[in-house]
């Protein structure tokens, strides 16, 4: 049988989603939990590869296996054997050929800006000091959807065959003291979320002009564009599917 796991987890004690051969990831823990409760090694497939620091609200991840169990009682034990920055929210049965990574029809992230220090939030926010012309953000955020191409913004020698994304919706919002980065897409390039945000920074603070993001995302070349902004304010926040990944009634 095939299930999927919804869960969230705070990134800033992992290198990543991913395995890595000498480093801690969110995917080895969970691994290690199901393969312990369930007495079967469990391999999990996730949604995307969150780079090391970065968090995730909603992350949805695939496991196979043939053991019995009750869903709503290994989420809960699972929940009690995992450390406190990975939470499951819920197990459920899919189509055996529902597949975490292949069928997400679209991610979104989000970037936290806070424009005041706050000693509550400096470990999962960017505190910027300088002020930030916001309708450039705004503005320079709509030439996203004129373009699909996005290799510019990919981090350097990435394994992909495309660097083509289908951005849905790319927008800057204030909430309170902080400065929220919103974008959404059916993938996403390695990097890609962190170098857009630090493009559009240096265009809020003057650095850039907002036309000058047409000749960067032209260029197809990551020096053109701006600085990657450090991961620890940067979530994934929503996957989606589609409903035939629900087991036929």
């Amino acid at each position: 049988m095939r299930y999927f796991i919804e869960l969230s987890y705070n990134g800033s004690a992992y290198h990543g989603w991913q395995n890595q051969p000498t480093d801690i990831s969110v995917q080895e823990v969970i691994e290690k939990a199901l393969t312990a409760l369930l007495k079967d090694p469990i391999a999990i497939v996730g949604a995307g590869r969150t780079d090391t620091g970065v968090h995730a609200s909603q992350m949805f991840a695939h496991f196979d296996t043939d053991v019995k169990f009750d869903e709503d009682q290994l989420a809960y034990k699972l929940n009690s054997f995992l450390p406190k920055d990975i939470a499951i929210h819920d197990i459920f049965e899919v189509n055996n050929e529902a597949h975490a990574r292949f069928d997400a029809l679209s991610r979104t992230y989000l970037y936290k800006i806070t424009l005041k220090k706050n000693v509550f939030t400096f470990d999962n926010t960017l505190y910027m000091k300088q002020d930030l012309d916001v309708d450039k953000m705004k503005k320079a955020s709509k030439i996203l959807f004129q373009y699909k191409d996005f290799q510019c913004f990919s981090k350097s020698n990435t394994d992909v065959k495309t660097y083509y994304c289908d951005i849905m919706k790319a927008d800057w919002s204030f909430n309170e003291d902080e400065l929220h980065f919103v974008i959404k897409a059916d993938r996403f390039l390695r990097n890609m979320v962190r170098a857009i945000v630090g493009t559009m920074i240096n265009i809020g603070l003057g650095k850039m002009k907002v036309e000058d993001l047409h000749t960067i995302i032209q260029s197809k070349n990551r020096s053109e564009a701006g600085y990657s902004v450090p991961a620890h304010a940067l979530y994934l926040t929503k996957v989606e599917y589609p409903d035939s990944i629900q087991l036929d009634e």
